[in-house]
């Protein structure tokens, strides 16, 4: 080891010379290197009841910007599977806090949207 380090071979790498990256935590952290890696490639893991949430809002945008009110009402419908199912069979932690959504109201304001659009024209519903 010591004679590759005379020899230059770790001269060259990455960060040789600098200092250690520092964060505003001080302690040792085990899995520093897994949350360094998850915050690389933009992964986070949110406890299930705070996921659903999260998927019950990005599920119930995605409905709004559905290029059909068939596919708007499918996203909802399977939402709305996993929201039941949490509700009745609820994970430790915090509560889900939320019920399921009206379908028949989001596909409302799914066609509502698309008439401010413009972009409701023939055959625009496509129950």
């Amino acid at each position: 080891m010591r004679d590759v380090e005379r020899a230059g071979e770790f001269a060259q790498l990455p960060g040789a010379g600098k200092p250690l990256p520092s964060g505003s935590d001080t302690t040792y952290d085990e899995l520093w290197w897994i949350k360094q890696k998850m915050a690389r490639e933009g992964i986070s893991v949110l406890p299930p009841t705070p996921a659903l949430r999260k998927e019950a809002e990005d599920a119930l945008a995605a409905a709004y910007s559905a290029p059909s009110e068939r596919i708007a009402r499918q996203i909802i419908t399977e939402v709305n599977v996993k929201i039941r199912d949490m509700m009745f069979k609820p994970p430790p932690g915090p509560p889900l806090g939320m019920e399921p959504y009206d379908v028949e109201e989001v596909a409302r304001e799914w066609r509502e949207r698309r008439a401010v659009d413009g972009a409701g024209g023939p055959g625009g519903s496509d129950v």
